[in-house]
């Protein structure tokens, strides 16, 4: 959609990036908005610097545009407060449920049309953004808590010094939890979500990933991890999955059947291997038929699966 069909004065026009930059070992979200700001981070990392398990996070860009004089925020957000800081000049950071595969991606919010009811998020492409209803932007976004990243050159940080930001602290020990979880640490990363859930016990997030941390090493202090996050939270789409990753583990097929399905209710399109999961929890209940047609699904959402043909051959043996 381009950009003169908006309301100007709603609206910023963030930098493209190039291809490399896309690849780069930081998230393409911190450095576009870095560059809005004037500041290169792609140019500031090196080849020597160590690449990511599993590809680039948050918190890395996060550390690098500090390190390099900028103030960041990570809080629970609302819808009016994109708007004020997108009146202010400020490009926000947010995180959305993701996609067949992806579990969750970054979107920046460039802009926003009251008329047509709608948030502008940035698209790489030339006099593009992207456009989705308000309506359908808050219903994703809450799946995730509302995580919103604000990255400011620090002489501007006044503009939130007077800021209630929600979860400032134990969001920021989430991520910085994620980037431990990432580096193998899972020792540390409890320790930082336990932190969390001691400064904001009302944080679904950190209960959410604490219960993920538990969940890896086999303890059932995830169940109850779990439940306090979907109490804080009741559509919280990550949380349903987790128990349903839980009792999968536990062997409690029917548990994990329901769990599954409440994830799949808040939102069917979210993640491709849900469907896989579930279809195994009905064939262990000897529903076939369901099972099977979750195996259809699955491969209908992640099309490039590399069990593809395990999955297709198990698909015509049901």
């Amino acid at each position: 959609m381009p950009l003169e069909s908006q309301s100007p004065e709603h609206a910023i026009t963030l930098p493209l990036v190039n291809k490399n930059e896309e690849n780069s070992r930081l998230p393409l979200v911190v450095n576009v908005v870095a560059k809005y700001w004037g500041e290169d981070l792609f140019a500031a990392t090196s080849n020597a610097d160590p690449v990511p398990q599993r590809g680039s996070i948050l918190i890395q860009g996060i550390e690098l545009a500090e390190s390099r004089g900028f103030s960041t925020y990570v809080y629970k957000g609302s819808v009016k407060d994109l708007k004020r800081r997108i009146d202010q000049g400020i490009p926000t950071v947010v995180i959305m449920p993701g996609i067949q595969g992806l579990v969750q991606h970054a979107l920046i919010v460039c802009g926003y049309n009251d008329d047509e009811r709608r948030i502008l998020t940035y698209v790489a492409e030339p006099d593009t953004v992207g456009a989705i209803p308000e309506n359908k932007f808050l219903e994703d976004w809450m799946q995730d808590e509302m995580t919103t990243i604000v990255i400011i050159p620090s002489d501007m940080k006044g503009l939130m010094k007077d800021e209630n930001l929600l979860f400032m602290q134990s969001n920021r020990l989430c991520f910085e939890a994620e980037g431990l979880r990432q580096q193998n640490d899972i020792d540390g990363a409890i320790a930082k979500l336990l932190t969390a859930t001691n400064i904001d016990r009302d944080n679904a997030q950190a209960w959410c990933l604490l219960g993920g941390m538990y969940n890896e090493l086999g303890s059932d202090v995830a169940d109850s991890c779990y439940r306090t996050a979907i109490k804080l939270s009741p559509r919280y789409y990550l949380a349903f999955r987790g128990l349903g990753n839980f009792y999968l583990k536990k062997q409690d097929y029917s548990m994990a059947e329901s769990y599954y399905t409440k994830a799949i209710n808040v939102n069917p399109s979210r993640l491709g291997s849900i469907y896989k999961n579930r279809a195994i929890a009905r064939m262990q209940l000897g529903n076939k038929s369901q099972a099977k047609a979750d195996l259809i699904r699955y491969l209908d959402q992640m099309p490039n699966a590399d069990d593809r043909k395990d999955i297709e051959q198990a698909i015509s043996e049901l």
